[in-house]
């Protein structure tokens, strides 16, 4: 577009056209902007005619998770009863998007309300995973991860709570940021009273097909924002010369790994190697006792939520009930002060623990998930199988415990099932994280787009 070789117009007709023909298979997209992201491929194109600044995202097709406030639709997060809730205002960060050049068309799928690894409503649907319809595609941000790899969009927006970015990009084949706790601001500019947990762990993020892409989506949306109080302004570095020395680990806390899985890890590791990192066979402290404090943590805050009558002014679909009460059955509830405020207060021992580990190695190398995406319908089969699920999340949802900075990054295909990893920075690192994903990136041919399965 800079050049002169594509007008806006003609990139969105192009992404519309490609939504038109692969949607109805995947079912990634739940709501097209066509009319609103032809109205704004025609008014940037009259900005650059004009000889105005095109802005870093002109004209740069992306979708927007339903759970992020965007004036062009509902904001439903995949409930029926919510099917009408156009928000007054954009969240912040979409704003800044816009205001960059990118184009919304479409609105990303995801389960009710987010907590689920699966993307499935009753509102919308469920988003069929590209690469293998028997699988999960991930979730929460699974349609956007899923519009992303089938090339419906350039670049997509969600939000991670439990490594709701990182896994349905890992499942689809490209790449997420999940950024430090703060430094992208709320999805809506309404103000709740929301858990601490979903406060303090839950981010929003870019997904993208390149590292390159992240990294610049991510300079544009985050900084503090006045209606969230917990966001905060750190510089963003275009790249990284400090340390490099990488902590491998192919099965965190020893719990057990695909061995598929681990030589992905494996291959992530000699990419850095090859390209001057000094890598280091080393155990991050405590995944197992992080993992088990998120989880804890989440379900105990949740449950009441989720569990009582009357919470929602409508139902929740069986299927997050059933997964949630599945989940909680095999979870010791902090159900007493001391218990729950000692859990928060463990959690700066670990977050300590961590900051000394990445003095040491400024990049910790790990799984996305230390086994293949399950099966459709494994999720629901019982409070075993939830169990393993978030077993193997472990370090996934360690990151979201310590609000630490990670990029999933692929790391090439085995027959239907994209491999990939994650690097972990320090907290505010995230030009770090995304300097290693970048180094991995290198190393193996892009998978995505793909035309599903």
């Amino acid at each position: 577009m800079r050049d002169g070789r594509f007008t806006a117009a003609e990139v969105v007709e192009a992404h519309l056209a490609r939504i038109t023909a692969v949607n109805p298979s995947v079912n990634a997209v739940t709501v097209t902007l066509d009319a609103r992201a032809r109205e704004a491929a025609a008014a940037l194109d009259d900005r650059i005619a004009s000889g105005h600044e095109a802005g870093p995202l002109a004209g740069v097709p992306i979708t927007v998770k339903e759970n992020i406030d965007l004036t062009w639709s509902a904001t439903t997060s995949g409930l029926p009863f919510a099917a009408d809730a156009v928000p007054a205002a954009n969240a912040t960060f979409v704003d800044r998007l816009l205001a960059a050049g990118a184009i919304p068309a479409g609105r990303g799928n995801m389960p009710d309300i987010g907590l689920r690894w699966d993307t499935d409503n009753d509102l919308f649907g469920r988003t069929i995973n590209p690469w293998d319809p028997a699988r999960v595609p991930g979730g929460s941000s699974g349609g956007d991860a899923v519009a992303v790899a089938t090339g419906m969009a350039a670049a997509g927006v969600g939000n991670d709570y439990g490594g709701s970015l990182r896994l349905p990009a890992h499942a689809a084949g490209i790449v997420a940021l999940r950024p430090s706790a703060g430094r992208v601001p709320a999805p809506s500019r309404t103000v709740e009273p929301l858990p601490l947990s979903l406060q303090h762990m839950a981010v929003n993020g870019p997904l993208a097909r390149s590292v390159d892409d992240l990294d610049l989506l991510f300079s544009v949306m985050h900084g503090a924002d006045d209606f969230d109080p917990l966001s905060l302004t750190v510089p963003h570095f275009s790249g990284y010369d400090g340390i490099r020395r990488v902590a491998v680990t192919a099965d965190p806390a020893g719990w057990g790994v695909d061995p598929i899985v681990a030589a992905a890890v494996r291959s992530a590791a000699d990419a850095l190697a090859a390209a001057g990192w000094e890598v280091e066979e080393a155990e991050p402290p405590a995944i197992d006792r992080c993992a088990t404090l998120w989880r804890q943590l989440s379900s105990t805050e949740n449950a009441p939520m989720l569990l009582t009558p009357g919470v929602f002014p409508g139902p929740l679909s069986e299927g997050t009930v059933r997964y949630f009460r599945d989940n909680i059955a095999d979870v010791q509830l902090l159900d007493t002060s001391a218990a729950y405020q000692g859990a928060w207060a463990e959690r700066f021992v670990h977050a300590a623990a961590w900051r000394a580990f990445h003095a040491r190695y400024p990049v910790v190398l790990g799984p996305v998930t230390t086994q293949a995406m399950p099966i459709i319908g494994y999720d629901l089969s019982g409070p075993a199988a939830a169990t393993e699920l978030w077993r193997s999340h472990r370090l996934l949802v360690t990151a979201n415990f310590l609000g630490l900075p990670a990029v999933a990054v692929p790391t090439g295909v085995d027959g239907r099932r994209p491999l990939g990893v994650q690097v972990l920075a320090r907290q505010n690192g995230e030009h770090v994280a995304l300097a290693a994903a970048r180094d991995i990136e290198a190393a193996f041919p892009a998978v995505t787009p793909i035309d599903p399965s």
